[in-house]
């Protein structure tokens, strides 16, 4: 982990474990269950409390501090818990220091109480949709199997009724992963998404778990394996190196030619940050180091990693007499933070986008260099295709902002180049189709044509 600390470290709360009221069949965190056998998977109020006391002490005294929650489903716990983590952050919070509230959910369980009180409290919520209706509901499950989608689009609808601010959070799988203009489409057009993340799909495993995972893990998610960062293998839902690049490029087409500055990606705020030579990126896994991004359990335990939430990667229990800051803070999370770097593979360092990639997630290193050599991401094809197709954008845009000017200059460079273009000419984002039938055809109807 780069710097103090006490400079950046965000806890993500869970403070229902792993419990959720969905099934999602690619969602790695339903087995940490198994991590406590005998457990209600309820915050205690005695946690909460020490949760938030030690946030907020362990941050600077004119620091903004993030109360996150994120589960399994953390609107379980009721409004009631949220009500009373207001009043703690309130009580907690230095004269200086700024609290955001932020909430993580599958969005079924929100009603026009909720609205309100999320309304009210300025809480900033992660909706967790996966596109139209048939890619959103191929994975995305309750406990009987059924499809989530309606279910889904009621809490957005109770989200946009009451005014509250959201970003979409959506997986790129196997089953949307070929249509990235049409999840983009549909959450802007359609759900008037500003802010979108994209998070692949990679589930790792074991062949001794494959098969199981490929099944669809059976009816309970108790009967899952515990999962771990082990094996090489990837489940069929998992998305291919190929198909994230290509899934990026061809939102990001989309997003350069009509959306800069009004649709914040925030792959595509990651990468502009690194243009511009930033050392804090918005994107923990194209970060140079790691760890500054933990996992709080519902009983206190605290983890390296919301990836990581298994018994070698916990830090200790801030319920048991440890202190957050000092757990952050010791060398066991330290050495995790810096070996993201100092493991990269040669093949890595000697990367052209090694700056912007960083190696990725450490979480996903489990396959070989070109050269045999261990450690390279499963999606590095599609980091080197996304961040080499946006190199040309990324420089337009990091001078913009360096000259002082808005970068959503981007627009004109593209509809100037647009104009020269004939439809039938390859469209730009290298999908081999005729422009025309890609990204011109919401880009410039009036440009002209040129003969097959």
């Amino acid at each position: 982990m780069s710097g103090s600390a006490r400079e950046v470290f965000h806890v993500m709360a869970k403070p229902t474990g792993a419990v959720c009221n969905l099934d999602c069949e690619y969602c790695f965190f339903l087995s940490k269950e198994q991590l406590y056998p005998d457990s209600e998977f309820r915050m205690s109020t005695e946690v909460h409390e020490t949760y938030l006391q030690q946030l907020f002490a362990a941050h600077p005294a004119d620091a903004e501090v993030n109360v996150s929650y994120q589960g399994g489903e953390p609107t379980l716990m009721g409004l009631e818990f949220f009500a009373r983590s207001v009043e703690l952050a309130a009580r907690y919070a230095g004269p200086r220091q700024t609290v955001l509230h932020t909430i993580q959910t599958n969005g079924t369980l929100l009603d026009d109480e909720w609205g309100a009180f999320l309304a009210e409290h300025r809480f900033l919520v992660g909706l967790s949709i996966d596109g139209p209706r048939e890619m959103h509901d191929a994975y995305r499950v309750d406990k009987g199997g059924k499809p989530t989608f309606d279910r889904v689009l009621r809490g957005w609808e109770v989200l946009t009724r009451h005014g509250v601010e959201w970003n979409a959070l959506t997986t790129v799988n196997a089953a949307n992963a070929d249509h990235g203009l049409a999840v983009y489409r549909f959450l802007r057009d359609e759900l008037g998404a500003g802010f979108i993340q994209f998070i692949p799909i990679v589930e790792r495993m074991t062949p001794e778990m494959l098969p199981m995972a490929d099944a669809g893990w059976g009816v309970r998610a108790k009967d899952r394996p515990l999962y771990r960062q082990s094996g090489s293998a990837v489940t069929h839902r998992s998305v291919t190196g190929a198909q994230y690049g290509r899934f990026l490029i061809d939102v990001f087409e989309e997003w350069a030619r009509h959306d800069v500055s009004d649709v914040f990606v925030q792959m595509f705020d990651t990468a502009l940050a690194h243009w511009l030579g930033m050392d804090q990126v918005g994107l923990c896994v194209h970060a140079r180091t790691c760890g500054s991004a933990l996992a709080l359990e519902h009983n206190g335990d605290l983890y390296s990693c919301d990836h990581y939430v298994e018994p070698d990667y916990l830090l200790g229990n801030i319920a048991a007499g440890r202190m957050m800051l000092d757990l952050v803070d010791s060398p066991a999370q330290q050495a995790f933070g810096t070996a993201k770097f100092d493991t990269l593979p040669q093949y890595c360092l000697e990367c052209d986008v090694r700056f912007a990639c960083n190696g990725g997630c450490p979480k996903d290193r489990f396959a070989t260099t070109p050269d045999g050599e261990p450690g390279l991401h499963h999606l590095c094809a599609g980091y080197k295709a996304f961040f080499g197709h946006v190199d040309a954008s990324m420089r337009f845009m990091a001078d913009r902002l360096r000259a002082g000017q808005d970068a959503t200059a981007l627009r004109d460079w593209y509809a100037a180049a647009d104009a020269q273009r004939g439809r039938n000419d390859p469209c730009t984002c290298g999908s081999g189709r005729k422009f025309k039938k890609c990204h011109g055809a919401q880009a410039n109807p009036a440009a002209p044509t040129t003969k097959t």
